[in-house]
């Protein structure tokens, strides 16, 4: 046991930075995303509202990151600046999402979730002071109902940070009015990121959170190369090498180390994906796997069988789509022909 305490501390010296949610103090290789966002909620530094903004692109692309990170950053220039977090593969009903609003910036000891009216949620939302509230709802193509956006959007001093993998897929589930007052709306999108910038990103990580000297420069490559333009796979990968070599007692992570390891961070990823998954989501995607490949009537049939209240077709569609966005399925083929793969 000593040997593997000696190792703990010669290579892990601050497992925080390992972690998904670890905000950074600087992002790399996002300069110019990051100026749009903070030009978009500037407005909040002179007391006025700031734009409704769409962060949009591929999972592990860093949007999230990139929304707290900025918001964060406009904390330190305005004093009574409130925010709040939602993740919306979480809170995807309207009442869930209004209550982890209200949660986060004032009092709820007095509200019951289970039987307190959601128009009352909105009319504490209302009355609140006049400071300023900067709320994200990340993986907002997830809402299954979306007058959550108009309610929050109506608020004036409410300022929304909108994530999401595809505009079109998002603003398809918007009615007439939500989608008039989101057109105009900021859009930041975000590409998968190259090996290079991965690199950089892990070597951040690695002067912040490991001793000097735990991996070189050769193994950073072979991180990045393995993750595919995704962070979340590259920093899953390094903290799963940093956590082998620690229990194998080593001061330094290894070639061979992070090949045992990034089979395991992938799964590991898949399973969290599929873990939030809501409720007819894990249906369609248990019924999906049980078939290996199936086609959209059948795999429709079969789900309206298993629940009590299943959603429409077009519903399904959605869902279906945002599963592939994860790469938890693959849609092969057009319209008659198409059918769903179970990515493994």
């Amino acid at each position: 046991m000593a040997g593997v305490s000696h190792a703990t501390k010669l290579v892990i010296q601050d497992a925080r930075v390992l972690q998904d949610d670890f905000i950074p103090k600087e992002v790399k290789h996002r300069d110019p995303e990051v100026n749009r966002i903070s030009d978009a909620l500037a407005p909040i530094t002179d007391g006025d509202s700031g734009e409704t903004t769409f962060l949009l692109g591929p999972t592990g692309v860093g949007k999230t990151c990139l929304a707290q990170f900025v918001t964060e950053r406009l904390r330190e220039q305005v004093l009574d600046l409130q925010t709040c977090y939602v993740n919306c593969w979480e809170d995807y009903n309207r009442y869930r999402t209004l209550y982890r609003v209200l949660d986060a910036v004032t009092s709820t000891h007095d509200i019951h979730r289970q039987s307190t009216p959601q128009d009352v949620l909105l009319n504490r939302l209302r009355e609140l002071d006049d400071a300023p509230y900067v709320i994200i709802l990340d993986e907002v193509d997830q809402l299954q109902d979306t007058k959550a956006l108009y309610d929050l959007y109506s608020i004036p001093h409410i300022t929304m940070v909108l994530v999401a993998n595809r505009e079109d897929t998002l603003f398809a589930g918007f009615g007439d009015r939500l989608r008039s007052r989101l057109q105009s709306s900021i859009r930041v999108r975000l590409a998968a990121y190259n090996s290079d910038a991965l690199v950089a990103i892990l070597r951040d990580r690695v002067r912040w959170g490991l001793s000097d000297n735990s991996i070189g420069t050769g193994v950073l490559d072979q991180v990045a190369d393995s993750a595919a333009g995704d962070a979340r796979v590259a920093i899953g990968t390094l903290r799963r090498a940093a956590r082998a070599a620690t229990t194998a007692g080593v001061d330094r992570i290894t070639t061979e180390l992070v090949a045992d390891v990034v089979p395991e961070a992938k799964a590991a990823i898949r399973q969290k994906n599929v873990a939030q998954l809501t409720p007819d989501q894990q249906v369609l995607y248990e019924v999906a796997t049980e078939h290996g490949e199936i086609a959209p009537g059948e795999l429709y049939d079969e789900y309206a069988h298993r629940v009590s209240d299943p959603k429409s077709k077009r519903t399904v569609r959605k869902y279906m789509g945002k599963l592939a966005q994860y790469n938890l399925v693959d849609a092969v083929g057009q319209k008659r022909g198409r059918r769903y793969h179970v990515v493994e």
